[in-house]
Order: structure tokens, then sequence, then C-alpha cells
């Protein structure tokens, strides 16, 4: 059974980091495409960040391009999202999320709810 659990959240200024961690049990990351997601309040669920093709290619959203990076731990088998630059706008609940063999995103993490305060 597929498990992640996303970690890290809470709330900051702008122009604060925070680092979000995905730790996956029953899934090996880097085995097929796996990212962030995120949802304010309102607004439809986008995607942030991801890794495709095994992880040898990686997606960002241009909204958190040159502020975000995705990386990922094979021995922990954890995800991450380091996230600097902080805005306000960038305050929502955000999301892991891993494929499936079929290439689609099968697998989500409950979230964890980052706030950034101006």
């Amino acid at each position: 059974q597929v498990q992640l659990a996303e970690s890290g959240g809470g709330s900051v200024q702008a122009g604060g980091s925070l680092r979000l961690s995905c730790a996956a049990s029953g899934y090996t990351f880097s085995t097929y495409c796996m990212g962030w997601f995120r949802q304010a309040p309102g607004k439809e669920r986008e995607g942030v960040a991801g890794f495709y093709f095994g992880g040898i290619r990686t997606y960002y959203a241009d909204s958190v391009k040159g502020r975000y990076t995705i990386s990922k731990d094979s021995v922990k088998n954890t995800l991450y999202l380091q996230m600097n630059s902080l805005k306000p706008e960038d305050s929502a609940m955000y999301y892991c999320a891993a494929c499936s063999s079929k290439g689609d995103y099968a697998y989500w993490g409950q979230g964890t709810q980052v706030t950034v305060s101006s």
C-alpha cells in the first residue's frame, strides 16, 4: 500500500523560506513521475514542481521558477521542495504526489499547509 506523508509546512513572512518533505512507503521515488502540487482556497490545484522520466527531467511552474527547488533522496525515499523568497500568493495547501506505472498521479499525500504573510 502506497503512503505519502508531507511535512515541513508552516507560517512564514514574505521573503522567508520553507522546506517541505514527502516520505514514501510502499513506493520507490525515481521510478515514475513525482511532484508537488498546491491548492489555495477558491482556486484550482496547480502543479508546482515535478520530476519526470524517472527523475531525469524537472518541471517548475512559471510562478515558482528561480525560487523553488525540487529534489529527492533515494536512500531515504523522500521528496523535497525547497521554497525560497516566499510570497503571500504562495500560500496554499501543498501536496506530494506520485505516479503509477500508467503515468498518472495516482498517489497523493494529505497535504501540508503553507501560509505566507506580508
